[in-house]
Parts: structure tokens; C-alpha cells; sequence
């Protein structure tokens, strides 16, 4: 055991945060990946639980059920092999997991298998924070080395567990063991009880300045060893270390606080062995990691108030820290970067390096930590540029396979909406992101659909990657490793229109070409062609190098091929230029081809836009009077608000059911937003918050709605919008030009804002057979309604209620059917009662 204790210490600066299997568990690890199939010759047999397991394990290997399970099956077995497989496959997924790892070494604590658990220990111990598994450990020392002349391997395992552990919290029994052995040791000469004294002397000492949960119950037998001894030492010691435990019983309190909110108590019961879970980023998923990283920078703030000479105290104690909490917290990158930020201040660059590697590892999808790595290898020098490239190669792909399998699901999702969605002319998945879907009207519908708008967030994600890639590449191999870095990206067909956007803004400030980047815009148009925000990226592009020839053209070009809600951006980045640089000719005819464009604009909306510069529209605030009504009426809006509370407090009955089906009502009879907001391209409109036009006295509306918005926001130049000045003038019609005070007429519906029918709906409702052809059986109202006068309804009390008298058969004289019974329900037992109930 001595060998093991010593050949642990020897590799303790190599140790990471991962556990390294031998070179026969590797094998069995690729055995696990590997399905063992049978050859093409042989029938295939029926899959037992432990081969569905395994390949559901293969298919998705993070799932703590699925390993849980497992490893039940395997001990049912008996099975020794089994049981290796599985606890090194978990631990694989999952290591420093101690549950796990308490579990396997147990099995091998016996006599004649005590090589493979000296092995186990050698894997597990120098990586585990866990003071459970170190408590295993000693009690394999101890039981191992019985003999009182094999004292001194024991007390060596004590002590190189506590230098490892003895600042946990936890390990306070671990403490108390090692005074315990220490008393029971035999002193057959006065040196030998001298040495024993002074041993225990410098145990208590140690542990009565840790913040130990028994570091009271430690401070009063140190203070009853040393009075046993010379009451004036005894006074000398205490004082000397007496603030010391004060600040360690302080420090207790604040510790237990941060614990209860990093290890929460959870109804639900656990799992035999807990694993962690990926994070779905609830609410509980944040503020668990918010008490992390508060309880990280707790310890790293040294509440402890450690001296210099202490730095490696300090270090060990925080180290074995983030040692749990990426245990605990495996799948949350944060914790990873901080992890990585403090060990690189602290320690050495490669264990720095080597925990991004494991973090990434982990999260192979992580922006942070693959970033971090490319950045800290590239700070190593030429000499790691070839695994940059290879960093970014292998995050691309991963992070390409994801998005396929996204895609492919948002094609099944459309292929199932519409019932006949052929396919067969997609060649592949990376293709069809680009023709889904067609027209620019279908393209509105469907960016609302959850599934394409999270697509494309994670296209646009997927683009950042490429530009971080063409980022390294140019500043660190040259101009031609960068275009080669854009060349790859170019034949992505999944590559948003980000990436071409900054590879031409690269070139244009990077390396001065700016036909280079025009080339690029260029290329990017056709492929983009139908991407409203491309075309203004490219637009102020030109207008930005004074290109105004190809910027008028593309103005020219493009402006007609938008619909108007999608190509209002355009018209106002061009009119913006013109007004700003222009003549005034000239902005006169773009504000006369904008008016026939959008003709709901009002006239001194585009002449005050005209005149507005950095945000500041001083027509709107000043002669519009928008500036005047926001002072005034805040008061007024605040007084208004709190007596409409008020008097909704003091309804009651019938009167608040109708104000609250009335407000029902209308909320269920607006429709739907506009396409602009769906687009990026916010516009004001009545219910947004703005500025007020001043108005007198009267009565709060009653939804609250604000009669008066600014025709201008922060972003006026850009959005345009006319809902603030066609509220001013009471709406677009006959009556534009009323007065404030007056109520503006009932809106009219524009035939293009009406609710369109999907297309899926519509052909769904023409395939429907008219109802001329239904050729079932037809009831007559009547005889349905005397059904139901003659139903017998019975009662808990009283006789039933007598029947009706069946009515003459038809064709008789005098006959007919009696009158209907609309009198109203007499309840069970009839009238007798004389109420309705």
C-alpha cells in the first residue's frame, strides 16, 4: 500500500479533473462503444435488457437513468466482467462521480482482489474532492496494515489524505480518527510520550484553524490537552490561536449558508447514484448556478484571511473547491470558464489548458470554452496553430450535425402541417434551409413557427463560428490563410449571411481592397437575395465607401423586388443618405415614390424626418407639441391610473363580469401583429409607450390605449413609421385634420390587413364535400325534443315524475302535436315543492 500511496504522490501534478482508465478498461470502454454484432452468416438473437441498455447508452450516453440502470443489471448478474464494464463506461461519461467510484472499489476490498483496488485508488484519489471516498481508503489502510508494526503506513495515509482533503468542511472525522490513533499509540519511554505529545499538539493545532463542522468540539479537548499538560502553555497556545478559531468558527457560519443553497433539497427521490443532469436553464437551473459562482468567489475572496505564507493553503483549499463544483455542475460551461480563469492566475498555463480540454470534452457544443481554448492556443505560438485549426474543424462539424438534425426536424414539422410536402427535389438537408420556404409572403408566415426561428438562431450562432475562424486565421497565418478560411465557408451551404458580411468588411478594413469586398457583397446578393437586412447591410456598405453609382443602382435594383413591409428599411437607409447629403430635388422625388409606395404616410411625417439629426426632432417635440404633453400628462397619466384602480376595486357583481368580458373581447378581436415586427423592423404603434400629445380634460380611456404617440422613436430614422402622426390627425380618410379633442371615426380594415387563411386551412376546407351530398339519416327536431320531454329523470326522494301523455298518431282528426313545453324545469319529483329548484 505504501507503493500506491507513493506512486499517487508521484503523478499528483499531472492530475486533472478526468479520470484516466487503465489500458485493459480502455479496451473494455471500446468494447462498450462497439456493438457486439453478430456476423451476416449467423441468425440474429433476440437482444437481452443488457444489449438494449448498452445501445441506448451508445446512442445517448448522458442519461443518469439509463446508467443507473446499468449498473443494476450488472450486479444482478454477479457478473465481474459486467461490472467493470459498466462502472467504467459511467465513469467514463461521468468522472469523479463518488458514488460511482465507492460502489466499484467496494466490490474489489476483499481478500485475494486487493491489486485491482490499489488500482482503483490510484485512478480515483489525487482527481476526487470527496472526503467519502478518502474515508474508504483509510479504512482500507487501516484494515490492511492491522499490525502495531505497520502504525507508521497508517499515520502516512492519514496524513497524506488530510494534506489533500483536511480543509473540507466534511472532514472533521477524519481529523478526530487521526487524534484517536495518535493517543492509542504506545510510548514505552518518556521520548516516546514527549513525541506523542507534541504530534498531537500540531494536530490540534491544525484542525482548530479550519472551518470544520466539529471545530468547536476540536477547540475544547485542544484547550483540555494542553491544561492537562502546564496551565501557563496552555494560556500561551489559546491566546496564540484563539483568533485564528475565531475567524474558522465565523468563516463555519458563512460556509453552511452557501452549502444549503449549492446542494438544495430536492421532494423527488434520488437516484442510487447521482449523476448530473443537463442544464434546461429554469429557474432553478439558474439560480443554482448563481449560488455557485457566488459561493466560487466566496472562496477565492479568502474569508479564511489566509497570510502569504499560506498561498498554497489557500490554493489547495479553492482548488478542491471548483474540483466540486465540476463535479456537480459538469454541463454548465460558466463554471468551467471560471474554473479555467482562476487556474490560469494561480497555477501552471498547461493544467490551465488541460481543464478547457476536459470542459470541452463535456461540452463539445460550448462557444465559451472552445473560444477560450482557440485563444489560449493561439497565444502559445506557431507551434499550436495546427490544433486551433483543428479545435475549429472539429466545434464546425459538431456543431453542423446538430443543425442538420434541427433542419431536418423543421422539414418533418412543415412536411406534417401541410399534409403532401414532397422532398424529393431537395438533394439534402443543407439545401433545403434555402428553399424553405418560397415567396416572401410564406417566408413571414414561417419565421413565427418555433422551430425555424430556433433554426435560425442557431444558423446565426453557426455563422459566429466562422467568423471567429476567419478572425485566427488572418491575424495569425495572413490574408491568404484567412480567404482560405472563407473559401471553406463559402461552400457551407448552412453559412448565414453574416459570414459573408464580415469577410467583406475585412477585406475592405483589413487589407484596404475595397473591390475585393464589393466582389463579396456582390456573390452574397445572390445568394441572399431574399434577405431584406442583407440588402441594407450591402446598401450602407457603398454609402459608406462613397460608391453612391452601384448604391443608387442596387437602391434601383432591389427596392421593387421587396414587398413594401419588408423593403421599408431600404427606402429609409437610401432616404436617409439623400437627406442627409442630397439635394433637396432629390429628396423631394424619393419622398413622392415613397408616398405611392406607402401612402398611409402622412406628409409632414417624411418632411420632419427630413430635418432630424442624431435622434433629435424638433418639429415632433416642439411644434407638434409631443415634447409639452409628455411633461404634462405624466402627472395627469399617474393620477388617472391610480383612480381607475380605485374604482375597479369597488365593483362588484354583474358590473365586473361585463368590464372583464368586455376586455376579453377586445383583446380577442385585434389582430394579428405586422409583419414588419416579425422582421426586426419595430415599428410604433397605438398600444407601444411614447410620447403624448396633450389634449384637454377628459375621462381616461377606457383600455388605457394612448391617443398620442411620437412619430419617431430612438430608431425614427430607421423605422419610419407613420402610427403616431396618423393618430394625431384622427386616422387616414376624409376626416385627416380634425381637431385634437375630437374622436378620431372607427378604423377601416385595409383589405391587406385582414387575417389571411393559411394555405393548409384553405385547401382543407375547399377539399370538404358540400352539404347537398350528405346522404345520412336526417332527425326531425320535433320527435328529438318530445324524446327528451319524456325522459325519466331519477330522483333520491319522492315518486318520478309523471309522464307526459304520448302524443295522437299522425292522420288523425283533431289530432296533432301537442304544443312545445317551454315551461321551465320543475327538478326531480315535479312541482310538488313550488319552486323552479
Amino acid at each position: 500500500m505504501q507503493d500506491v500511496k507513493q506512486e499517487a504522490m508521484d503523478t499528483a501534478d499531472d492530475a486533472g479533473n478526468t479520470t484516466q482508465p487503465a489500458e485493459h478498461v480502455t479496451q473494455d470502454l471500446q468494447n462498450l462503444q462497439s456493438p457486439n454484432g453478430a456476423t451476416a452468416s449467423e441468425p440474429q438473437k433476440p437482444q437481452s435488457e443488457w444489449d438494449l441498455s448498452l445501445a441506448s447508452l451508445r446512442a445517448e450516453p448522458v442519461d443518469p437513468e439509463g446508467w443507473n440502470k446499468l449498473v443494476r443489471l450488472a450486479e444482478d448478474s454477479g457478473d465481474i466482467t459486467r461490472i467493470k464494464e459498466a462502472y467504467d463506461g459511467l465513469l467514463a461519461v461521468y468522472p469523479n462521480s463518488v458514488t460511482a467510484q465507492i460502489a466499484y472499489v467496494n466490490h474489489f476490498i476483499n481478500p485475494g482482489q486487493y491489486q485491482f483496488a490499489e488500482e482503483l485508488f490510484k485512478r480515483f484519489l489525487l482527481v476526487s474532492p470527496h472526503i467519502d471516498l478518502w474515508r474508504v481508503y483509510l479504512s482500507y489502510v487501516r484494515r490492511i496494515n492491522s499490525s502495531p508494526q505497520a502504525r507508521e503506513n497508517v499515520r502516512k495515509a492519514f496524513e497524506f489524505a488530510l494534506n489533500h482533503i483536511g480543509h473540507d468542511k466534511e472532514a472533521g472525522d477524519i481529523w478526530v480518527d487521526y487524534i484517536r490513533f495518535i493517543q492509542q499509540g504506545e510510548t514505552p519511554t518518556t521520548r516516546d510520550e514527549q513525541t506523542k505529545m507534541d504530534q498531537l499538539r500540531k494536530v490540534y493545532q491544525r484542525a482548530v484553524q479550519i472551518p470544520l463542522d466539529n471545530v468547536e468540539q476540536l477547540w475544547q479537548e485542544y484547550e483540555r490537552f494542553e491544561n492537562g499538560l502546564n496551565h501557563v502553555l496552555a494560556k500561551k497556545f489559546m491566546a496564540e490561536f484563539s483568533p485564528a478559531h475565531v475567524q474558522a468558527r465565523s468563516v463555519l457560519r458563512q460556509l453552511q449558508k452557501h452549502i444549503g443553497a449549492i446542494y438544495p433539497k430536492t421532494s423527488s427521490p434520488s437516484l442510487p447514484i447521482w449523476l448530473p443532469h443537463r442544464p434546461k436553464f429554469d429557474a432553478a437551473d439558474r439560480a443554482l448556478v448563481g449560488a455557485w459562482k457566488g459561493y466560487l468567489r466566496w472562496e477565492e475572496s479568502n474569508p479564511l484571511e489566509l497570510e502569504d505564507k499560506d498561498k498554497a493553503v489557500l490554493a489547495s483549499r479553492i482548488r478542491g473547491v471548483y474540483r466540486k463544483a465540476l463535479v456537480r455542475m459538469r454541463y454548465f460551461s460558466e463554471i468551467w470558464y471560471m474554473a479555467y480563469v482562476w487556474t490560469a492566475a494561480s497555477s501552471t498555463q498547461a493544467q490551465a489548458l488541460k481543464l478547457l480540454k476536459d470542459g470541452i470534452a463535456a461540452n463539445p457544443t460550448s462557444f465559451v470554452l472552445n473560444f477560450a481554448y482557440a485563444e489560449a492556443l493561439e497565444l502559445e505560438g506557431a507551434g499550436s496553430f495546427p490544433a486551433v485549426h483543428e479545435l475549429y474543424t472539429t466545434f464546425l462539424a459538431t456543431l453542423r450535425k446538430d443543425l442538420e438534425q434541427r433542419e431536418e426536424a423543421l422539414i418533418n414539422a412543415s412536411a406534417d402541417l401541410s399534409g403532401s410536402q414532397d422532398t424529393s427535389g431537395i438533394p439534402d438537408a443543407s439545401q433545403a434551409s434555402l428553399q424553405m420556404p418560397n415567396g416572401f409572403n410564406a417566408h413571414v408566415a414561417d419565421e413565427k413557427n418555433p422551430l425555424r426561428k430556433d433554426f435560425n438562431e442557431r444558423r446565426r450562432e453557426y455563422g459566429v463560428v466562422w467568423i471567429m475562424y476567419m478572425r485566427f486565421a488572418r491575424r495569425a497565418e495572413g490574408t491568404k490563410a484567412g480567404r482560405d478560411a472563407f473559401a471553406k465557408a463559402r461552400v457551407d451551404k448552412l453559412v448565414p449571411w453574416q459570414v459573408w458580411e464580415a469577410a467583406a468588411h475585412t477585406e475592405y478594413h483589413s487589407g484596404r481592397d475595397a473591390n475585393i469586398a464589393t466582389r463579396i457583397f456582390q456573390k452574397g446578393q445572390e445568394m441572399f437575395r431574399n434577405e431584406a437586412e442583407f440588402v441594407v447591410r450591402y446598401l450602407s456598405f457603398l454609402l459608406s465607401i462613397n460608391d453612391e453609382k452601384n448604391a443608387g443602382a442596387l437602391f434601383s435594383e432591389v427596392s421593387k423586388t421587396f414587398p413594401p413591409d419588408q423593403a421599408r428599411p431600404i427606402w429609409e437607409r437610401w432616404a436617409r443618405h439623400q437627406y442627409q447629403y442630397g439635394d433637396l430635388a432629390t429628396a423631394l422625388a424619393i419622398e413622392k415614390n415613397m408616398a405611392e409606395v406607402y401612402p398611409k404616410d402622412y406628409p409632414i411625417k417624411r418632411f420632419a424626418q427630413r430635418h432630424i439629426y442624431d435622434g433629435s426632432d424638433a418639429i415632433a417635440a416642439r411644434d407638434l407639441g409631443f415634447a409639452y404633453a409628455r411633461q404634462q400628462t405624466q402627472p395627469q397619466n399617474q393620477n388617472q391610473n391610480q383612480n381607475h384602480s380605485q374604482s375597479q376595486s369597488q365593483s362588484q357583481g354583474h358590473s365586473q363580469n361585463r368590464e372583464i368580458g368586455r376586455q376579453e373581447t377586445n383583446q380577442s378581436l385585434k389582430r394579428g401583429a405586422s409583419p414588419e415586427r416579425d422582421n426586426g423592423y419595430k415599428r410604433r404603434d397605438r398600444d407601444e409607450p411614447g410620447y403624448k400629445r396633450g389634449r384637454g380634460a377628459s375621462p381616461a380611456s377606457r383600455d388605457g390605449r394612448r391617443r398620442y404617440d411620437s412619430p419617431h422613436g430612438s430608431n425614427a430614422a430607421v423605422a419610419g413609421s407613420a402610427a403616431g402622426w396618423n393618430d394625431r390627425d384622427g386616422g387616414p380618410g376624409p376626416n385627416r385634420g380634425n381637431k385634437w379633442g375630437a374622436p378620431p371615426p372607427a378604423p377601416v380594415q385595409n383589405p391587406e390587413d385582414r387575417v389571411q387563411v393559411p394555405n393548409v386551412l384553405s385547401w382543407f376546407v375547399g377539399a370538404l364535400p358540400p352539404a347537398s351530398s350528405f346522404d345520412g339519416p336526417v332527425f326531425r327536431t320535433d320527435d328529438l325534443m318530445q324524446v327528451f320531454r319524456n325522459a325519466v329523470i331519477p330522483s333520491a326522494t319522492g315518486p318520478p315524475r309523471i309522464r307526459s301523455p304520448p302524443p295522437p298518431p299522425r292522420g288523425q282528426s283533431g289530432g296533432g302535436r301537442p304544443p312545445p313545453d317551454y315551461g321551465p324545469y320543475q327538478g326531480p319529483g315535479g312541482g310538488r315543492r313550488g319552486g323552479r329548484y
